[in-house]
């Protein structure tokens, strides 16, 4: 007997059972609001990172005494008093006390603060992953050992421990790609852990399994079987670790660790303080790089949390709208307290059709 493939292909869908390409099609990652703003907002921040020290119109050290006020003592014993310049058209952003452009300072800042983020979280990635999915797959004595140095780095405070690599190391405080690798050492753990216990779970999969079976080496299975299933929980401890890398350049920057050759945004929050800029009403010198770090932090979260929802099957219906999800045949009660969870509409819930076989009533579609 013979089978008709093509009018098994062509043959429709029994009523309620939409294909799940369409039924799933509202909850493709773009589709999400976080995941478009978190986009937009890093892709922002991007382009000025790598045009930003192009289109500054001045050097960010470049000082001119007309872009300040120098007010006459009152007394004959005071002193000359120096204000910046509020935002003008002809300095957007006002000026410093040093008598330097703020929009410059600015523009020139962003390319090392995010060359800082996004090789710390690269680097603290691949950490991640090596010690992450070498200590889940291997198990035993290589489990043990790669899992107490990763709860060792979790029990140290990362500050304290990024002062004292940054102080005590050579060369930290004029070279950003060397306080990238300072700060990939205390942000990796974090991932390792979730990327280990996610491959506790794949490794005892059939499809594991039977690659075992046929053969394959231990590098060839965690290369092609176990890291194909881990790469949407490394894109999110990327996204996160890049987040805390930032985070904690700036905090270097703002206690003096990170040199003052480098121009970044927490250099231009220390030198705020350092002159109460805040105090003085000065908000056009600390407001901006303050603005863009909280900004740029946002977009990092918010990029982060839609990839969970995106991931997280028990999420994904969290972002949906209300529309999308009926068309696509899905039903959304969230309630207070409780995680949304995707359910086709027309289901029975798991507890209802436990109540009917046990005949304590009858189970009526939600």
């Amino acid at each position: 007997m013979t089978t008709n493939v093509g009018a098994i292909a062509a043959a429709p869908a029994p009523a309620g059972h939409a294909p799940v390409a369409a039924r799933f099609r509202g909850a493709r990652l773009p589709r999400s609001p976080k995941v478009i703003a978190g986009l937009v907002m890093l892709g922002l921040f991007t382009v000025l990172a790598i045009v930003g020290p192009l289109i500054a119109p001045y050097s960010p050290t470049h000082t001119d005494l007309s872009w300040v006020q120098i007010l006459k003592p009152n007394g004959p014993f005071g002193s000359s008093q120096i204000v910046p310049e509020a935002p003008s058209g002809a300095h957007w952003l006002g000026t410093t006390i040093y008598a330097n452009d703020v929009f410059s300072q600015l523009m020139v800042s962003a390319r090392a603060t995010m060359l800082v983020g996004v090789l710390a979280g690269a680097v603290a990635t691949v950490l991640s992953i090596l010690v992450g999915v070498s200590a889940g797959y291997l198990g035993g004595f290589a489990d043990e050992g790669l899992s107490l140095t990763a709860n060792v780095f979790l029990a140290i405070p990362g500050l304290p421990l990024l002062i004292v690599l940054a102080s005590y190391v050579p060369g930290a405080d004029s070279s950003p790609v060397l306080i990238a690798l300072i700060v990939s050492i205390t942000g990796w753990a974090y991932g390792a852990r979730a990327l280990r216990a996610q491959t506790l779970s794949l490794r005892n999969r059939d499809f594991v399994e039977a690659a075992r079976v046929s053969g394959e080496g231990r590098f060839r299975i965690i290369v092609s079987e176990v890291l194909p299933n881990l790469v949407p929980i490394a894109a999110s401890s990327f996204l996160f670790t890049t987040l805390y890398a930032i985070g904690a350049y700036v905090s270097l920057a703002y206690l003096g660790l990170a040199g003052s050759d480098i121009w970044n945004w927490g250099l231009m929050l220390m030198q705020a303080q350092a002159q109460s800029a805040a105090a003085s009403g000065w908000w056009w010198w600390w407001a901006p790089p303050g603005v863009c770090i909280a900004l740029l932090g946002c977009g990092l979260a918010l990029l982060n949390f839609g990839m969970d929802e995106f991931i997280n099957p028990r999420l994904r219906a969290a972002g949906l709208t209300r529309k999308d999800a009926r068309r696509a045949g899905m039903r959304r009660r969230p309630k207070l307290g409780f995680t949304p969870v995707i359910r086709r509409a027309g289901s029975v819930p798991p507890v209802a059709r436990v109540l009917d076989a046990a005949g304590g009533g009858e189970a009526k579609p939600r």
